[in-house]
């Protein structure tokens, strides 16, 4: 999978292809099932995948505050299944001929060697613009890789170009991780990033993939968080501290 995203006419081939398997439907995870029954780990980070039902319930839940301009954020995206429920909504409450990907900037983080290249995959054959980043979402340590999936022509008939970050301190800071010397490097180059295209903004377009988890959880106007087991329990050592940041700002509210 990573040889053929790193190869643009082999990719979009392969889109094509999964296109006219699929109907063309591209509102809902294909890759659900196949995740769902083969890569969950449940014994031991009690990681499950969402079902296409919670994720359309979820997305309900939070689409009729959004606004054009919005920025979508979630950690633990796995192949991109709510991410994917949420776009779907963003386009369909939004006039067929007045919609445009750069409208809504998502921005996803996932930690599994597995899931990344299928999350690349849901985001560049939907003509979305996102960023990707490999990494412990909480701990922000051992990030191996963070990718822009960019509409260059924010044409949301058209893919999206995957581009690989390079692994230097910029990208480090603009991503609030750390690379590591085991993982720096980990992956090879797609495209090279270059300048932003003036419809994202241009180069500005760095800082709004920037951001911080906690200052989001505690410093915006509103914030809907669904927590997996693995993080709102004992998987993670530091699951205490977010639960108790969480729950002063619900408290506080």
């Amino acid at each position: 999978m990573w040889a053929i995203l790193r190869d643009k006419e082999r990719r979009e081939a392969l889109f094509r292809k999964a296109l006219e398997l699929h109907d063309y439907n591209v509102d809902y995870d294909w890759f659900h099932r196949y995740f769902q029954d083969e890569h969950a780990d449940r014994a031991q980070k009690k990681q499950d995948f969402t079902p296409n039902s919670v994720a359309t319930l979820l997305s309900a839940l939070v689409s009729g505050e959004r606004e054009v301009g919005d920025t979508y954020y979630e950690p633990c995206a796995g192949t991109g299944g709510i991410t994917i429920r949420q776009w779907d909504a963003d386009r369909r409450a939004t006039p067929f001929f007045e919609y445009v990907p750069s409208m809504f900037l998502y921005q996803a983080e996932e930690l599994s060697d597995r899931a990344v290249p299928f999350l690349l995959f849901n985001l560049a054959i939907r003509g979305m613009n996102a960023s990707v980043v490999q990494v412990d979402v909480l701990s922000r340590k051992g990030a191996k890789g963070a990718w822009l999936v960019q509409n260059t022509n924010d044409d949301h008939l058209q893919y999206s170009a995957i581009h690989l970050f390079p692994y230097d301190d910029a990208s480090a800071e603009y991503f609030n991780v750390e690379w590591t010397a085991f993982e720096a490097n980990r992956y090879e180059p797609f495209d090279p990033v270059g300048d932003f295209p003036a419809h994202l903004g241009g180069n500005a377009f760095l800082e709004a993939v920037r951001h911080e988890v906690a200052e989001k959880i505690v410093t915006c106007d509103k914030c809907s968080a669904v927590f997996p087991d693995g993080i709102a329990f004992d998987y993670s050592p530091d699951y205490g501290d977010i639960c108790e940041v969480c729950a002063e700002g619900i408290a506080e509210e």
